[in-house]
């Protein structure tokens, strides 16, 4: 269910206004069936489909974006009539249109909403047959626009094991895309990150399909909340990316999955089946990349064998932007070349189901010719245009496709959804280290902070994101906090890069000299203080999507950019204690970090409430509680460094270690718990059957505090080679000092089944041990053994 209380301050209202006036129900006979709301949804698209020509089937297949200037708007970002006449004078219309809210350098939420109404009008007035338009957004942590309400990154949310919270924002984030007239959210984002050195690694929840495919399943319900879509507050949910992608070769986006079926079966498409079938996701974007040589926009086996014939899926699939042209090949970045050119790319992209081409009319402009020459047939573009018409009728598009600019004003980027951003900022923080107990710090017992580095007082949102109302750096939610009671200094320290954006191509390195300047400030500084506060790790040029041979963001190895290394060893020399915080889209090897800070802290990107959750977690009014979404390694030299590996793997280095520098689940706390009375309900089951495992968690210590409980299982002897253990279960319990808890999950035949020898999806009989505890780690782990039988 929802976060409890998070809309209280914002409930919705009538949204009956001149926006949404409906058409009076005619009796006359002459009513197409498709436009009677009293029908079945069903009975509506085949009427309609039935009275569409074949150009008007294609447009249905195709959408516009940056064309947006071109086409529908002015320089201004508002819609422009004579150019929408002249671009759409065919009357056919349009499948989609890509985020409005970027239009004209973009728009707030009165703007949006009332763009999208003209647009909307447009499109249901002058085209033949007033079929409207899908408009869809970016809306990865929060809806990527001006004014919407910013919310950590999927990384950082990974790391709140709190799947009831991201539901919860998730549904305020479709209600703030949907009062300014959005419908399809391209999110959530359920790839496994296996390799750090990926530039998308902030999108995901993490390197383990199973946190994955329950953050899968809270967004989709907060996006789609019952799919109804009857009060106009939710949008479609966008599964991505389908599939492997989150393991590319050399860690480089858009690079081959080298990886078995059984593999991509039991690691990489679990998280898109779960949320498939326990959340009703409506749609699935295909992945750039390519599986055992077929690029998954012309793969019928992923797109139309298993995710149709197998899983039953009835919604549609996307396009990622511009990767059916690049089945052939795409100058400014790749191609797979399975196609000779555009009309060869379209055919392939039809006929493995892919519905709809984003972002712009390209490949499928050749739908219609390649029909008539018999290349494809017409009942194949029926085939991909019914289920997109299907949710055009239940999104209610046809009867009230509009909506109230003064609702989205009131609405998007209120104070009960900036309260909810804080939350989150607070629960996704992780406590790596805390030497000595120096973390939280005593604003009675110091006089002088001293906030250092090149994250201490910027922008820290990450990529896909927009603008939110109100932004709180770290230095200044540490001023706040401290109020006139502890000075708080600031020096800059050093630069990550120089100054950029993540849209901007280029990236340029600091200048060495202007850094070594600001290293030696950022000493005096450091001395004039009690304790350092250090804000480092990366920004949002340094790792982030690489979409073309310009703009890059994969890495060949984490250690920190620049001079931030020299900057943590000159702090450390003045013999000041030092706090970190981290803030970056991947893990980075932080070794030479943890040998000199007292206490760190693992932030990624927490979104507009940064600067206030930190100062909270800091002066220990909030007691940090996350745990690791992801393995930290030693260095890039480590990977793969994830958690569920297979047993030979791990078996060691010369003159290192092979463990990860912290590992997947792992987080410390202000207080202490202790998890006892590991226990099974049953000892023995049936292949078919299920069973319980309980254990009490206790609070040990002095502050109230959350453990996250984590169930991992491994199949002691199997027909093929099992990881030497993976989570199956997790539960977040906060508790009062003293307070106990009995946690409880439920051992169930998926919770036990893989793919066997002989590729069949079944539960082998044998003993499975069963671990209990607080990380992944051995150490922190209880274990039981279970007997299954045949």
């Amino acid at each position: 269910m929802p976060w409890p209380g998070f809309h209280e301050h914002c409930h919705q209202h009538d949204y009956e206004t001149a926006y949404m006036k409906t058409p009076t129900k005619s009796k006359s006979p002459s009513v197409p069936l498709y436009r009677k709301r009293d029908l079945p949804v069903a009975k509506r698209v085949r009427d309609l489909l039935s009275r569409m020509t074949l150009e008007e089937k294609a447009a249905q297949m195709m959408c516009v974006w940056q064309e947006k200037a071109a086409k529908l708007v002015d320089a201004d970002g508002n819609f422009d009539f004579a150019k929408a006449r002249k671009a759409f004078r065919h009357g056919r219309g349009i499948g989609q249109v890509g985020r409005p809210s970027d239009a004209g350098g973009g728009k707030d939420a009165r703007g949006m909403a009332e763009l999208t109404n003209a647009i909307q009008k447009f499109f249901v007035e002058n085209s033949r047959l007033g079929i409207p338009v899908i408009f869809h957004e970016e809306c990865l942590h929060g809806h990527a626009a001006i004014g919407g309400t910013s919310f950590p990154q999927p990384i950082a949310l990974g790391a709140s094991f709190d799947p009831e919270l991201v539901e919860s924002l998730f549904t305020i984030t479709a209600l703030e895309a949907r009062l300014r007239g959005a419908h399809q959210a391209l999110t959530p984002v359920v790839d496994v990150a296996r390799d750090p050195r990926w530039g998308r690694v902030e999108e995901t929840y993490g390197e383990d399909p199973y946190v994955a495919s329950r953050m899968g399943i809270a967004a989709v319900r907060g996006f789609q909340g019952d799919a109804s879509f009857r009060d106009k507050t939710r949008v479609i949910a966008t599964l991505k990316h389908m599939t492997g992608h989150g393991q590319p070769e050399s860690g480089m986006n858009c690079a081959p999955a080298d990886i078995s079926e059984r593999v991509i079966r039991g690691t990489f498409l679990f998280p898109f089946e779960q949320a498939l079938h326990k959340a009703g996701a409506i749609s699935v974007m295909a992945s750039y990349n390519e599986v055992d040589g077929v690029p998954s926009h012309a793969n019928r086996w992923l797109m139309r064998d298993i995710l149709r014939k197998e899983w039953g899926f009835k919604g549609f699939v996307v396009s990622d932007y511009y990767a059916i042209w690049e089945l052939g090949y795409r100058p400014d970045t790749h191609g797979h070349f399975v196609a000779k050119d555009k009309k060869e790319s379209c055919a392939l992209a039809v006929r493995a189901g892919i519905n709809i081409e984003l972002p712009e009319p390209d490949c499928y402009l050749h739908l219609t010719e390649l029909v008539r020459k018999g290349v494809l047939k017409e009942t194949e573009l029926d085939e991909m245009v019914e289920p997109m018409l299907r949710w055009k009728f239940l999104l209610g598009l046809f009867d009230d496709p509009y909506m109230d600019p003064a609702e989205a004003d009131r609405i998007v980027g209120c104070d009960a959804h900036r309260a909810l951003a804080l939350e989150a900022a607070r629960r996704s923080i992780t406590l790596l280290k805390n030497e000595g107990g120096i973390a939280p710090l005593d604003l009675n017992a110091i006089k002088t902070i001293a906030v250092i580095g090149p994250n201490g007082n910027r922008s820290l949102l990450g990529g896909y994101s927009g603008k939110p109302k109100t932004e709180v750096t770290v230095l200044e939610g540490i001023r706040a906090k401290a109020g006139r009671r502890v000075k708080v200094l600031y020096s800059e320290g050093c630069k990550i890069t120089q100054p950029g954006s993540w849209n901007q191509d280029e990236v340029l390195p600091s200048d060495p000299v202007e850094d070594r300047k600001l290293i030696a400030e950022a000493v005096k500084v450091a001395r004039k203080a009690d304790v350092v506060v250090l804000a480092i790790g990366g920004n949002e040029q340094t790792s982030r999507e690489a979409w073309n041979l310009n703009h890059m963001g994969d890495r060949p190895n984490l250690d920190l950019i620049g001079r931030q290394e020299e900057l943590v060893e000159a702090i450390a020399a003045t013999g000041k204690p030092v706090i970190v915080f981290l803030f970056h889209g991947r893990p980075n090897s932080i070794q030479r970090v943890a040998e000199k800070a007292a206490a760190i802290f693992e932030c990624w990107y927490l979104g507009q409430e940064t600067g206030t959750a930190v100062a909270d977690v800091l002066f220990g009014s909030y007691n940090p509680g996350g745990k690791l979404p992801i393995s930290v390694p030693r260095s890039a030299g480590h990977l793969p460094a994830f958690y569920n590996y297979k047993p030979s793997a791990r078996r060691g280095y010369l003159f290192d270690d092979v463990t990860p520098l912290y590992p997947f689940g792992f987080g410390l706390s202000y207080t202490t718990f202790s998890i006892s009375n590991v226990r099974l309900s049953k000892r023995r089951i049936a292949s078919t059957g299920s069973a319980e495992v309980l254990a009490d968690v206790t609070n040990t210590g002095a502050r109230a505090g959350s453990e996250v409980v984590q169930m991992y299982i491994r199949d002691l002897v199997s027909s093929v080679t099992r990881p030497v253990k993976e989570l199956k279960g997790f539960r977040r319990v906060d508790l009062e000092p003293g307070q106990t808890a009995a946690v409880r999950f439920e051992i169930t035949p998926e919770s036990l089944a893989f793919w066997d020898v002989n590729m069949k999806y079944r539960v082998e009989p044998g003993d499975f041990e069963i671990m209990v505890g607080n990380s992944s780690r051995d150490a922190d782990l209880q274990k039981v053994t279970l007997t299954v039988t045949k």
